[in-house]
């Protein structure tokens, strides 16, 4: 899941106003795991169409995409390509969680524990690549660009806020702000009522955004600091960290000392799986791309229907509703660059 960075610096809220007009890019894989963990049913099942295929994830992307669009919001999605070979542990460790995860969904299941069914069944999710397939092409119909990364789908969307293609990048992770990104937004696609984990108690998500530059002032360090931070606490690509280091000792370690490379001075039995100069080049060069166009276009109506409502069995009117509200959007976006052209034309 990435850096954890939230108990350091307090976020700004955020409303969806205040996005109106602005380009986001959400990591793709990100927002689609979200999605197939949280849209369940009663029994904490995922949603399934007629033929028993999953449809978590397009209800997530039709829904949740047709309210920021309507808001004004230009949405923006970057998939994951081919992981980083030093991702393999956190990968592999990740598996096993959700093989088991899923062994203890079937027991919940079979016993008609629906609590505990929607637990494992949320740790137990997989997105396979017919899964993105269809993300994609939905967002495709819906008018909404995507860009295929050739490595992290979050180091390309913090790539593209650095340089100003978009407003601002998109993840429940912290890795952005490792990766420089000058906002990160959380919540976005999420946001709404939300039930804590094994707790009968719901709470309200709401967007909330993270500024590069006060971040690091707040917290007193540079960029590379702050990756050094990350490293010392856990990374995708060494996920273990340093054993009993939590982000503010961490912090502390770094303002004394200056350097991860420093610090291990203090800590001669710390190991990491790779080398620490390769960790951090990472972050600060990812493997990104700059061949990408941003061109949000008219929801294809007929499009829509015919791939939710005619293959997977969508309610018509829910998604002639989400069509509308995609309408509306787009509308107000065009309306919106045409008075910017006549203006400064």
């Amino acid at each position: 899941m990435g850096v954890q960075f939230g108990d350091l610096v307090e976020p700004r809220k955020i409303s969806l106003d205040e996005l109106k007009g602005r380009s986001v890019a959400f990591d793709g894989h990100n927002v689609i795991y979200q999605f197939l963990a949280i849209i369940r049913g009663q029994g904490g099942e995922q949603l399934k169409d007629a033929q028993g295929s999953v449809t978590s994830h397009l209800s997530g992307i039709l829904y949740r995409n047709s309210n920021l669009m309507e808001a004004g919001v230009r949405v923006v999605y970057c998939f994951d390509g081919r992981p980083h070979e030093f991702k393999r542990q956190t990968l592999e460790a990740r598996h096993e969680v959700r093989v088991q995860a899923r062994q203890k969904y079937e027991k919940a299941v079979e016993t008609g524990d629906h609590v505990a069914a929607r637990r494992w069944g949320q740790q137990s999710v997989v997105a396979s690549s017919d899964t993105i397939n269809e993300a994609k092409r939905l967002l495709t119909l819906m008018g909404i660009p995507w860009i295929q990364a050739p490595s992290e789908g979050e180091a390309q969307a913090a790539h593209m806020a650095i340089k100003g293609s978009v407003w601002a990048a998109s993840s429940q992770d912290f890795d952005a702000l490792l990766l420089g990104a000058p906002r990160l937004v959380r919540n976005l696609s999420i946001s709404g009522r939300r039930k804590l984990p094994r707790k009968n108690v719901y709470i309200k998500v709401e967007p909330e955004m993270y500024e590069y530059q006060k971040f690091l002032a707040e917290i007193g360090l540079t960029r590379e600091q702050l990756i050094d931070v990350g490293i010392l606490i856990g990374t995708d690509y060494n996920p273990d960290g340093i054993k009993g280091i939590g982000p503010k000792t961490a912090i502390k370690l770094i303002k004394k000392h200056g350097s991860l490379e420093a610090v291990l001075t203090e800590l001669p039995k710390a190991e990491f799986p790779h080398p620490i100069n390769e960790i951090r080049e990472l972050f600060l060069h990812p493997q990104i791309t700059d061949e990408y166009t941003l061109d949000w276009k008219k929801p294809d109506t007929a499009g829509i229907l015919s791939y939710l409502c005619g293959e997977h069995n969508f309610s018509r009117e829910k998604v002639l509703s989400a069509i509308e509200k995609m309408d509306k959007g787009f509308q107000s976006a065009t309306k919106g660059a045409a008075r910017l052209d006549k203006w400064f034309g």
